[in-house]
């Protein structure tokens, strides 16, 4: 559950903005909740994820009672009423706050403000899909929107689409790639293999078939390894439906010496 606090009526506009355009289905609006510190403390002790839109300081003051530590609390996101601003305000690297606060400033198009000690280094996130040969764009097209959601992205964060090599001239992951302004890449057997050990399952169908245990998984680990030279991870594992499988990925940039 997300729950977004707003206090003023510019604040419940940005409310309602947010509700429109962040992936989740469950979404509460409360506006000027009375009582107040009760309601938001009662969210929090809940493990909900919460967006205030208001001062720092008011945000800080109810919360204080029920801090716990970082590796417990829930992430909380504060935002100024005019949406200029995205703040990750408590569990910014545990709890995955700076992740969350990056894709709502990338929906808003606000100005993200880490304030956590060390750099903070954005993600880079990779689909790879598979499909039957001719997959129809609707298939996947759709799949790729349930994955997004099921991983809490926007298609903005997602750097690219990859497949295996055989999917080159795959005419609609073309398409659906260049419908979202976004590269599609292809990857060998001898590139997609080492990603074995990463991958969720292992397929001996698809091994037999083409040569490694995923195709999906395969390839957004291998394009996030590639484009941060860094190990990437899975952060949603094989969805499909009767036609295509999808998987995303996600790496970080190296830090600097």
């Amino acid at each position: 559950m997300i729950q977004i606090f707003a206090l003023t009526e510019l604040g419940l506009c940005l409310a309602k903005k947010l509700e429109q355009v962040l992936p989740s289905d469950e979404i509460c609006i409360n506006y000027k909740p009375s009582p107040f510190s009760e309601t938001v403390q009662e969210a929090f002790k809940q493990g909900d994820k919460l967006i205030f839109i208001c001062a720092t300081g008011i945000v800080m003051r109810t919360l204080a009672p029920v801090l716990e530590s970082k590796y417990q609390d829930p992430p909380v996101l504060v935002l100024d009423e005019m949406g200029d601003f995205v703040i990750p305000l408590l569990s910014g690297h545990e709890g995955g706050a700076n992740d969350w606060a990056y894709q709502v400033s990338s929906l808003i198009r606000a100005q993200l403000v880490i304030t956590t000690a060390s750099p903070y280094l954005r993600p880079v996130y990779s689909i790879g899909m598979g499909c039957e040969r001719n997959c129809a764009l609707v298939y996947l097209e759709e799949l790729m929107h349930e994955s997004l959601l099921n991983a809490g992205l926007s298609i903005e964060q997602i750097d690219s689409f990859h497949s295996i090599d055989i999917k080159a001239d795959e005419v609609n992951l073309i398409a659906l790639a260049k419908k979202y302004n976004k590269p599609f890449r292809t990857w060998s057997i001898d590139e997609l293999s080492p990603m074995k050990r990463l991958l969720s399952t292992h397929s001996d169908y698809i091994f037999n078939t083409v040569g490694v245990y995923g195709v999906a998984e395969s390839a957004c680990l291998v394009g996030c390894q590639k484009i941060t030279n860094t190990e990437p991870e899975l952060v949603l594992p094989k969805h499909k439906n009767a036609k295509a499988t999808c998987a995303i990925a996600r790496s970080f940039p190296a830090k600097e010496a």
